[in-house]
């Protein structure tokens, strides 16, 4: 079977403004100040997998410009333009449909634009035993994270076999739990991270899309007989907004009888706030963590500083403190007061 790659990179990613705004998304960014955006890293990561030939981006119809500019080794006409977004069931079908129609027995691996994977050589260890497990049955995979803390952030799922690096069976995915349930998850030693990255073969997901989606699934039937035409972008607008707005894991992974996960350590992050950021950028001996600009601390202790290039950022005295300027955009806010970030810029 011919493995692909889905790189799903619609999301905003409110709670890194004001360096991620609706203009341009955290993924298409240098997050970590290390030459390459989060969409880059993601696609050397899989470049490993499979020819970026194989590689299907669906974004936003204001994002493919900027997936052409920072991917150019991905064939065009598989730079998919969402009108609007409809969470992660209907992207997923219909990059499925329009694999299906090119390939009927691809093998595929989803997985979304702007989370961080250090431990590369595990990765594809990990998504090669996955694809090859998918590629001679109906089932799907997930790749669960062993998890390093109690994190409430994050969807967990729980495998009553689980052993790290071996294929077993899903008992149940569980929504971001509350402190106390978290640290219980981590003592019980069968509960890992949903890192939102899926394996199955085209036949399977589109039989489970018909199964759990119907509706997802006629809207796809409808819009298949213009794939690849100059219609398809007019039939994309009328049809696709009909789909119901929800994600696979609610669509499918919760009512599917064949899931599996195959759990590593794969030093992951969906890099979903400063913190988490700032956990990544080597810190200086006062515990603070700079990229870009001309940025100089004084009497400053465990803080995260992102500016622009061009920018001469001077502080005294903070401690625990997030300062991030971007294309006239100015936050100060306590680490401790991130959460309230998406409010705060509303």
């Amino acid at each position: 079977m011919n493995t692909h790659v889905v790189i799903m990179a619609g999301g905003i990613g409110s709670r890194l403004w004001p360096l991620s705004t609706p203009e341009t998304p955290k993924q298409f960014i240098d997050v970590l100040g290390v030459g390459r955006s989060l969409l880059q890293l993601t696609a050397d990561r899989f470049s490993k997998i499979c020819s970026p030939k194989n590689f299907w981006v669906v974004t936003g119809e204001a994002y493919t410009t900027l997936v052409k500019e920072q991917l150019p080794e991905i064939p065009e006409d598989q730079i998919l333009a969402e009108p609007e977004g409809r969470n992660t069931a209907p992207c997923i079908a219909y990059a499925s449909w329009k694999i299906q129609s090119r390939d009927k027995d691809a093998n595929i691996v989803v997985t979304p634009a702007d989370a961080l994977v250090l431990k590369t050589d595990a990765f594809t260890h990990c998504i090669g035993k996955a694809l090859e497990f998918t590629a001679g049955r109906d089932s799907i995979v997930t790749i669960g994270i062993t998890p390093s803390c109690p994190e409430t952030g994050y969807g967990y799922i729980h495998a009553a076999e689980a052993l790290q690096g071996q294929l077993v069976k899903v008992s149940e995915f569980k929504e971001k739990p509350d402190l106390d349930t978290a640290i219980a998850y981590l003592q019980d030693g069968h509960y890992f991270w949903n890192a939102g990255i899926f394996v199955w073969n085209v036949g399977t997901i589109i039989r489970e899309l018909r199964a759990y989606a119907p509706e997802i699934a006629a809207i796809m039937d409808s819009l298949a007989p213009s794939f690849f035409t100059e219609n398809e972008p007019l039939e994309l607008r009328r049809l696709f907004p009909q789909c119901e707005k929800i994600s696979i894991d609610y669509a499918v992974m919760e009512k599917s009888r064949s899931i599996f996960v195959i759990a590593e350590d794969l030093a992951w992050s969906d890099l979903g706030s400063w913190g988490s950021v700032m956990t990544h950028i080597p810190a200086d001996e006062d515990g603070n963590a700079v990229v870009g600009g001309d940025v100089r601390l004084f009497g400053c202790r465990d803080c995260i500083v992102h500016a622009g290039e061009e920018k001469t950022v001077v502080l005294e005295g903070l401690e625990g403190y997030i300062v991030s300027e971007s294309k006239g955009r100015l936050l100060v806010c306590r680490l401790s007061q991130e959460q309230n970030i998406k409010q705060f810029s509303a």
